[in-house]
C-alpha cells in the first residue's frame, strides 16, 4: 500500500471555519451575528480588527465586513463576544 494518495489538486476554496462564517454572514446581509466568544477582550478586539480589514481571505475585500468587539455582562457572567455582519462590497 502507498503513503500518497492521487487524487487531484486542491480545491480553490479552503473550507474553513472562517470561510463557514462568512458564507453565513454573506446569506444574510446587513444582520448582526456573533461570530465568536473570545476568552479576552484584547483577542475579540483582535478578532473583529482582522475581519474588518479582511486580513483573512474570508473577509475579503477589506470593508465589506463590519466587526466590533463587547464586554457582555449577563447574570453576573462576563463574557467576550465578536459581531459581525456582511454589509456588502467596500466602499
Amino acid at each position: 500500500m502507498s503513503d500518497v494518495e492521487f487524487i487531484g489538486p486542491p480545491p480553490q476554496q479552503k473550507n474553513t471555519k472562517h470561510a463557514r462564517i462568512a458564507a453565513q454572514l454573506r446569506a444574510h446581509p446587513q444582520v448582526w451575528a456573533v461570530v465568536r466568544r473570545p476568552a479576552s477582550i484584547s483577542r475579540a478586539a483582535s478578532a473583529a480588527q482582522a475581519i474588518k480589514t479582511g486580513s483573512l481571505a474570508a473577509y475579503e475585500p477589506a470593508g465589506s465586513f463590519e466587526a466590533v468587539a463587547r464586554t457582555v455582562i449577563e447574570g453576573g457572567r462576563t463574557e467576550y463576544r465578536v459581531y459581525a455582519r456582511y454589509v456588502g462590497t467596500a466602499r
